[in-house]
């Protein structure tokens, strides 16, 4: 079975039975949204491809010591959705479960913590964890220009 945006996503998400792949939801996981999917429709492959470009110079300009993204990939909500404590004592996620957004791991130098970042069309996230998404932190959370 082959995405709407030609990668392999679908047949590697462990969640494809419950979903039926992208095809098959017309580009909407689980009763969301794909930001590959959203991209292709309205701009087709190539948009997609040279907003993933415009997306990963954006992220690379917030001057976030340590954090270069050479790649963005196709990430589940659901997988990379950390729940995150406030000041106030409360936790809050930051992204749904039932959308795909673009993103990546970075490690970062010089220390066993990892940053993430997770964006779509509307917002930028990064974060920082440990091993496993243990002791998340956010670093920058910010609505993207249109």
């Amino acid at each position: 079975m082959q995405s709407l945006c030609g990668t392999n996503c679908c047949r590697e998400c462990s969640r494809l039975a419950e979903c039926g792949g992208c095809q098959s939801v017309k580009g909407h996981p689980f009763g969301g949204n794909c930001i590959a999917a959203e991209c292709i429709e309205q701009d087709g492959l190539d948009g997609f491809l040279r907003f993933k470009e415009r997306l990963a110079a954006e992220i690379n300009g917030l001057g976030i010591k340590g954090l270069a993204v050479k790649e963005l990939n196709l990430l589940n909500g659901f997988f990379v959705n950390l729940e995150y404590p406030l000041a106030n004592g409360e936790s809050v996620k930051l992204l749904k479960d039932n959308n795909v957004y673009l993103g990546n791991q970075i490690e970062v130098p010089g220390n066993e913590r990892c940053y993430g970042v997770a964006a779509d069309k509307n917002y930028i996230l990064v974060c920082e964890y440990g091993c496993n998404g243990a002791d998340p932190e956010i670093i920058l959370y910010k609505k993207r220009q249109p």
